[in-house]
């Protein structure tokens, strides 16, 4: 039986507002199709890569921001967004990996719960392709992966009508002191780590892109094809 399809986004270092604007693109496009259950091989949508140009503050559907805070952040020299995702505030920058898959899951053979635990386990495998060893997934309230009491990978996803977008924000060499400034996801007495901090060496998103994509590949069980040729 073929695996799925996932089309393979990968647009570099890019402002956040740009990798919205593609997500938004592959929801319509997603949606306008037939929402009977494909069959086996079909494309299943897309894998959307990026890191962030500039540093971004995210609240999720249960909100986390302020207008105060809202204006202390901006005042930073940071965008503020309110997006769609679950989940409340988080931090979005340079050295981290942002990774929105655009999919059916029923294409997939997945239900939501299914896709929040395999995006747990991308995020634990490709640390430990990197040689770190520790990262794992928590019970509520405690999504994302973590390093004992420190976060390194966090998780907020949107789901309708079985299309899911948003995702994972993996610390690569992101400057940590941004977290400073808010609660993440409201998680008090929490921390937040990065790949480079944990390795001890300067870790970027380009290095850590390869072991994600073939850790996407052998939890989600699906194809990855780029633009120009299969991959």
């Amino acid at each position: 039986m073929r695996q799925p399809a996932v089309r393979l986004v990968r647009l570099g270092r890019v402002p956040y507002a740009e990798l919205l604007g593609l997500q938004d693109r592959w929801l319509r496009r997603l949606q306008a199709e037939p929402g009977t259950e494909a069959p086996s091989g079909t494309e299943a949508g897309a894998l959307l890569l990026c890191e962030p140009a500039g540093p971004v503050y995210t609240a999720g559907l249960r909100g986390g921001l302020t207008p105060e805070e809202t204006a202390r952040l901006r005042a930073l020299g940071a965008e503020v967004r309110v997006t769609g995702r679950g989940g409340l505030a988080t931090f979005h920058g340079p050295g981290q990996l942002l990774c929105h898959p655009v999919l059916d899951l029923r294409r997939l053979g997945l239900r939501l719960r299914m896709h929040v635990a395999a995006l747990e386990a991308c995020a634990v495998r490709l640390c430990e392709l990197q040689g770190l060893q520790g990262a794992r997934a928590r019970s509520p309230p405690y999504p994302g992966v973590w390093l004992g009491d420190r976060k390194i990978c966090a998780i907020g996803v949107r789901c309708g009508r079985h299309i899911t977008s948003h995702g994972l924000a993996l610390n690569c060499s992101t400057d940590l002191t941004w977290f400073e400034h808010i609660v993440p996801c409201g998680l008090v007495g929490t921390g937040v780590t990065s790949l480079s901090k944990e390795l001890q060496r300067h870790v970027t998103v380009d290095e850590v892109m390869p072991p994600f994509l073939v850790a996407f590949k052998e939890i989600y069980k699906c194809t990855l094809i780029s633009e120009d040729s299969p991959n």
